[in-house]
C-alpha cells in the first residue's frame, strides 16, 4: 500500500514502544506553549492528542491555534516531571524536524474549543462544525456511531432483515403534522416525509417479510422541547406471527444489552415490570413514570366524599405521603405551593401528623375527626409524615397534577438515584382519549392498533372502555419505545376510523395501500421502535435530544449553521406552482 503522505500515524497512538521513531503527524493545534524559545504544541485528531516540541520558532510562523498543520518528527521520551498519565501518549513527545501548514486559521475563533460546552447553545449550533472539535461533543458522536453498529449486529443475531423504506411518502393522519414537499411535476400536490415507516413496516409484513428493521429517520412538524425534535431516527422493527409478549422480550433483550453494555449504570433486570395505563396513571400521574422516585399517589376520592371544604366537593382527591419532612421549615413548604401555582393549580393542600398523633396543616379545621383518622389508617401516616392533597373536578387533570407534584418531591427530597436506569413497560393503553380541545375523541396511540375483543370492541358506548395492545418502554421517566400489535381486520380498521370522524370512504382513500394489500391476505403482526437519540441521552446523562445529534436545529426549529427553513426564489415558487400567501 502507498505510504500515506500526511501521516504514519495518528495522535493517540504513540507510546514508549514508539522510541526512536521518524513519524509524521497531521492534526489541529489545540494549544501552543512558549517555554523561553522552546515551544510545546498540542496536536489534536480524532484518536487524541500528541505533544510535539519546537526549537525553531521560524516553523510557527503562521501557526496558531486550531489551524491544521503536518509535523515530522523522532519519537522520544517525556522528561519525568512532564509526564501525562491521563492520556495514552502521555510519556513521549515528537522532536519536530519538520512543519507543514495545511490550512492556516484566518478567522477569529467564536468560541473557546475547549469550553464549547459553556458558550451559548445558539452560538454552538451555529458554528457547530467547531463545536464538534470538542472533546465531550465528539465523544458523544463516537458513542451514537458505536450504539448503532451494536443495534445493527443485534437485529442480524436476532433474524431481522435491514430493508430501507422510502423518504418522500404520502401524508397521513397519524397524530403529528407532516412535513410536505410541493411536486415539480405533479402541480398542486405533495409528497411527505414520514412520521415514521409505520404503512411500509405493515407492507412488509404483507410481502412476506417475517422480521423486518431499519435505523429509520422520522420527521414531525412539532414544536421542539427536551426530548423531541423536528427529526429524529428510531431503531424501527416489526415481525409477523407474533403476539405482544413476543414483541415486549425482543424489546427487553435490545435495552437490556445496549444500556448494560454502553453504560455504569444499574440497569434494571429482566423482565421488566409491566404496569398498565390506568396504573400508571393512578400511582404516578403519568404513563412515563420514573420509578427511581419511590413516592406513590394514592386516591382518597371516597374517603373525602363528604367533605365540607368546598375545593374537594365533587373532585378527584388524589394523594400523596411522604414520611419524615413534617419538621421542613415553611419556606420549604411555601416553595412546594409556588411550585403547583406555577403548573396551573389553584393550590395545594397538606397536613402534618403530629408527635400527639394530631394533625397539623391549612386544612385539618375543614376535616372531620372521622375522616383525620382514616386519612392516617388507610394512608400509613407516620409521626412527621406530611400528606399533600390534590384536587380536581376532572380526574384525568388531578391524575396530571399530582404526578407532577410527585416529580417535584422527587426532586426536592433528593430521591431520584442517578446510577440507575429504572426500565418498565406500559401497557393496555385505551384506544381513543377525549380531546378537550376540539370535543371529540381522538386515537390515544396508534390507530392501526388492535383492541383487546377486536371488532366487539367497538360495539361498546364507552369508547373509554376500549383497552388496545399498545405498549411503551419507559426509562427514567422517558418514553424510549413505542409500539403495538396491529388490527389487520379491514372492518374493525374502518369502525376504528369512524369513532374518530371518518367515514370508510374517506380511510381507504388515505390509506389506500394498506386497505389494498389487506385484502390479498396478511399474517398477524407487530413492533416497536425504541427512540434512538432518547436512548443515547439517556447513557450520556445530557439535558436534551440535540447533545447527542451531529446537526441539530435549535430549540427553536431554525438551522442556525445551514439557514434553514430558508425563502425559496420567485423561480423556484413559479416552478413548483406555488405562491406565498403575505399576512397583514
Amino acid at each position: 500500500m502507498k505510504a500515506n503522505k500526511y501521516r504514519t500515524h495518528t495522535c493517540g497512538q504513540l507510546t514508549v514502544s514508539d522510541l526512536g521513531k521518524e513519524v509524521t503527524l497531521s492534526g489541529f493545534v489545540s494549544t501552543i506553549r512558549d517555554h523561553g524559545g522552546v515551544m510545546f504544541i498540542d496536536l489534536r485528531d480524532e484518536e487524541g492528542t500528541t505533544q510535539v516540541v519546537v526549537h525553531d520558532e521560524a516553523m510557527l510562523s503562521h501557526v496558531s491555534k486550531e489551524c491544521v498543520i503536518k509535523v515530522s518528527g523522532e519519537v522520544i521520551r517525556r522528561d519525568e516531571e512532564t509526564v501525562n498519565k491521563k492520556i495514552k501518549t502521555g510519556e513521549i513527545e515528537i522532536m519536530c524536524k519538520e512543519l507543514e501548514v495545511l490550512s492556516e486559521k484566518v478567522e477569529n475563533l467564536p468560541f473557546e474549543i475547549e469550553e464549547s460546552n459553556k458558550t451559548n447553545e445558539e452560538v454552538r449550533l451555529k458554528y457547530r462544525y467547531l463545536d464538534m472539535r470538542n472533546e465531550k461533543v465528539r465523544a458523544n458522536m463516537n458513542l451514537r456511531s458505536e450504539i448503532l453498529h451494536f443495534l445493527r449486529n443485534k437485529m442480524y443475531d436476532l433474524g431481522f432483515l435491514e430493508i430501507q423504506t422510502p423518504i418522500l411518502t404520502v401524508s397521513s393522519p397519524e397524530g403529528a403534522r407532516d412535513f410536505v414537499v410541493p411536486s415539480r411535476k405533479f402541480k398542486g400536490k405533495f409528497y411527505a416525509l414520514p412520521q415514521a415507516p409505520q404503512i411500509y413496516k405493515e407492507l412488509l409484513m404483507v410481502g412476506g417479510v417475517d422480521k423486518y428493521f431499519q435505523i429509520a429517520p422520522c420527521f414531525r412538524d412539532e414544536d421542539t422541547r427536551r426530548d423531541r425534535t423536528l427529526e429524529f431516527y428510531q431503531l424501527d422493527l416489526e415481525m409477523s406471527y407474533v403476539c405482544e409478549e413476543d414483541v415486549l422480550e425482543v424489546g427487553e433483550e435490545i435495552f437490556y444489552d445496549t444500556f448494560t453494555k454502553f453504560s455504569n449504570k444499574e440497569v434494571s433486570p429482566r423482565p421488566f415490570r409491566r404496569i398498565s395505563f390506568q396504573e400508571a396513571m393512578e400511582k404516578y400521574g403519568t404513563d412515563k413514570p420514573d420509578l427511581r422516585n419511590p413516592l406513590i399517589i394514592e386516591d382518597a376520592t371516597e374517603t373525602l366524599k363528604n367533605t365540607s371544604f368546598n375545593p374537594f366537593k365533587n373532585s378527584t382527591i388524589k394523594v400523596i405521603v411522604v414520611d419524615d419532612i413534617g419538621h421542613n421549615s415553611n419556606s420549604w413548604f411555601n416553595e412546594v405551593v409556588d411550585f403547583a401555582s406555577s403548573i396551573g393549580m389553584p393550590g395545594i393542600g397538606y397536613i402534618t401528623l403530629q408527635e400527639d398523633g394530631s394533625l397539623k396543616g391549612p386544612i385539618d379545621k375543614f376535616l372531620t375527626e372521622k375522616e383525620r383518622q382514616e386519612l392516617i389508617t388507610k394512608f400509613n401516616m407516620k409521626k412527621d409524615s406530611v400528606m399533600f392533597f390534590i384536587a380536581n373536578k376532572k380526574k384525568n387533570h388531578a391524575q396530571k397534577f399530582a404526578g407532577l407534584i410527585r416529580d417535584e418531591l422527587g426532586r426536592k427530597l433528593n430521591l431520584i438515584d442517578n446510577n440507575k436506569l429504572e426500565l418498565c413497560i406500559i401497557n393496555d393503553f385505551p384506544m381513543f382519549e377525549y380531546d378537550e380541545k376540539t370535543k371529540k375523541y381522538e386515537f390515544c396511540h396508534n390507530p392501526f392498533s388492535l383492541p383487546h375483543n377486536g371488532i366487539a370492541d367497538y360495539d361498546k358506548e364507552n369508547l373509554d372502555d376500549i383497552l388496545a395492545y399498545q405498549y411503551d418502554f419507559v426509562c427514567n421517566g422517558n418514553e424510549i419505545a413505542s409500539g403495538a400489535i396491529r388490527n389487520t381486520d379491514l372492518k374493525s380498521l374502518v369502525k376504528g376510523f369512524e369513532k374518530v370522524g371518518y367515514n370508510k370512504d374517506e380511510v381507504e382513500k388515505r390509506f389506500n395501500s394498506l386497505f389494498t394489500a389487506f385484502k390479498y391476505g396478511v399474517p398477524p403482526h407487530g413492533g416497536m421502535a425504541p427512540g434512538i437519540d432518547r436512548i443515547i441521552m439517556l447513557i450520556k446523562d445530557e439535558p436534551n435530544l440535540r447533545e447527542v445529534q451531529a446537526f441539530p436545529v435549535s430549540a427553536s426549529g431554525a438551522d442556525l449553521m445551514m439557514g434553514s427553513p430558508s425563502v425559496l426564489q420567485e423561480e423556484q415558487l413559479e416552478e413548483l406552482g406555488l405562491e406565498i400567501i403575505k399576512e397583514d
